[in-house]
């Protein structure tokens, strides 16, 4: 009970500090930003998957898988922003519910992204035999792999948190990730979970990168300043920055929740960007990159447009 005390009264402090700052206005970003990735995610994804061609290729469904992802944090983030903004009280469940939804979303697109470059190396690396090693059934159960093992350590968490939980009906004044995993015993584990998985993550990028740029380096393609497996590169390196940022501010924000003579305000600051910003920007960018820019993704969406563009027209008539 008195850990429920105490969870509720700081999500009563920290409520009060994002009003006094008036950072609900970060909702205004969080909606438009949210929005434009909803309306292409979707787009993209019923041409992927309507597509034979497409769905039979590995690129193709790990770039549907990293889209499918983001659509579950988009629509999870919000719901927890917009409850926060007009302040509605949250039950505890529900909050450990979205937390574990939220992380689990999260580590299976960053999982997904660094499979993306893993597989653009195999294929350099190995162009005869990489349909062998990578064919769509293999795909999709490794696909499967990469949910669960997102899923697990979240829910496990909240599992272990309901069973020590003395009042599971309380309401919370607001929900966030950094409060649910911040009043966990085992603070340092969480830590490690995320550093862990992380680095290993960023290093294996690096690795497939480094490894891509010997393979291809005596082929010609990274003479010109402005060639397109240059601009592909810094395109990808950019995005998965933006992927790889939240995870590592998010690994800052348990380590200031856990200092005491860090203010209140910084918190609340580092934290409210974090979700309504930083969260949010590669899932923004994602479609018009890893969708847009490859042709067959591009030409499956201009058919699907011009075929409800027709539809339309017939129903009219």
């Amino acid at each position: 009970m008195m850990s429920s005390l105490l969870i509720s009264n700081y999500t009563e402090d920290w409520s009060e500090s994002l009003h006094r700052w008036h950072l609900e206005l970060f909702f205004i970003p969080t909606m438009v930003i949210t929005l434009a990735t909803l309306l292409a995610n979707p787009l993209l994804l019923m041409c992927i998957f309507t597509t034979r061609a497409l769905r039979q290729e590995t690129r193709y469904l790990l770039v549907a898988n990293t889209l499918a992802a983001d659509l579950l944090l988009l629509i999870v983030n919000l719901a927890l922003v917009i409850c926060n903004a007009v302040r509605a009280p949250i039950p505890w469940p529900v909050c450990e519910l979205g937390t574990a939804l939220t992380v689990t979303a999260y580590s299976s697109a960053i999982l997904t992204v660094t499979l993306m470059v893993v597989d653009t190396y195999a294929a350099v690396r190995w162009p005869l035999h990489y349909h062998d090693i990578l064919p769509p059934a293999r795909l999709h159960r490794i696909l499967v792999g990469v949910w669960l093992l997102a899923a697990t350590y979240p829910f496990s968490l909240v599992i272990v948190m309901e069973v020590k939980r003395g009042n599971p009906q309380e309401k919370v004044a607001l929900c966030l990730v950094l409060i649910s995993l911040g009043f966990i015993e085992a603070k340092n584990v969480v830590q490690i979970y995320f550093v862990v998985a992380a680095v290993t993550c960023a290093l294996l990028i690096f690795y497939c990168y480094v490894r891509l740029y010997m393979v291809t380096r005596t082929q010609g393609i990274w003479q010109s300043r402005f060639s397109r497996a240059r601009v592909t590169l810094l395109a990808h390196g950019v995005l998965l920055l933006l992927y790889f940022a939240p995870g590592f501010v998010f690994i800052l924000e348990l380590f200031l929740f856990q200092r005491k003579d860090i203010s209140q305000d910084v918190r609340v600051w580092v934290s409210t960007v974090n979700m309504c910003v930083f969260m949010l920007l590669p899932r923004a960018f994602a479609p018009y990159l890893y969708g847009l820019r490859y042709r067959e993704i591009s030409d499956s969406l201009m058919l699907l447009l011009h075929r409800c563009c027709r539809l339309n027209q017939v129903t009219v008539s």
